[in-house]
């Protein structure tokens, strides 16, 4: 990267109302933030490539959930979509929202194998998942959650399930690009826990704030689709962007 495109960064990022922007969400830890920021910048060449102003300011969407930007924390990502940057949330960052809420006892995603399901409540839907494990198939996928005031609900799909999903909601999910083929557990149990908290879980603000990012994500992917023929590389049910130049995130993007 040349030595210039880091200074505009920086210049950008020193700009008084990013910095107050910053500082108002982050507080005491605004100076780590702001250094992860250029770590980030700097060591992402396909970010390079994106007008620095917005890079910038779909950082500052990431302070204001205060979420930190470190790709191997996997909380949420900045990422481009056709060089324009785009922050999206990964599933790690759902539960870190749902847990600041102080309102979750317990909430959990996981991959379910062959044995493990020995079948459902009916009357509360829950499923029993107390049999023992007989081989390294996966047959499932699940999310809970239990309430302060002891209210708990999981969601539970099967394989062929999620694939059905994948196939309906992702126009890319056929490609070979797409984290669909290359993690299709990791996007497996993002998309069941997102559906959990969407439907039965405890809306903070923030949590509304991150979900409403990944419906504009979709908005957005949506409107391209139907502008233009070709597949557009966004899974539009986990707001992930799966343009080639970004496959570098693939295993990241949770």
């Amino acid at each position: 990267m040349a030595t210039n495109q880091l200074s505009v960064f920086k210049s950008v990022v020193s700009a008084p109302d990013i910095q107050r922007k910053i500082k108002a969400s982050m507080g005491d830890a605004s100076g780590a933030f702001i250094a992860s920021l250029l770590d980030l910048y700097e060591s992402d060449t396909t970010l390079q490539k994106c007008d620095p102003q917005k890079v910038a300011l779909e950082c500052v969407k990431a302070a204001a959930l205060k979420l930190p930007l470190v790709k191997s924390l996997g909380f949420a990502y900045v990422v481009p979509y056709k060089n324009v940057p785009t922050f999206t949330i990964g599933y790690k960052g759902l539960i870190q929202l749902a847990q600041r809420s102080g309102q979750y006892r317990c909430i959990n995603a996981d991959v379910v194998y062959e044995g493990e399901l020995l079948g459902f409540n009916k009357l509360s839907g829950m499923p029993d998942l107390t049999g023992e494990r007989t081989g390294d198939n996966v047959v499932g996928y699940f999310s809970y959650f239990q309430l302060l005031n002891g209210f708990e609900k999981t969601i539970y799909m099967t394989r062929e399930d999620m694939d059905a999903w994948g196939k309906r909601y992702s126009p890319s999910y056929t490609s070979s690009y797409s984290p669909w083929k290359t993690e299709f557990d990791k996007m497996a149990l993002k998309t069941c826990l997102r559906r959990l908290i969407s439907t039965y879980g405890v809306m903070s603000t923030e949590m509304q704030t991150a979900l409403m990012a990944d419906v504009n994500v979709q908005q957005s992917v949506n409107n391209e689709v139907q502008a233009n023929a070709a597949t557009i590389p966004v899974d539009t049910n986990t707001g992930e962007v799966l343009d080639a130049e970004a496959v570098q995130y693939e295993e990241e993007l949770e």
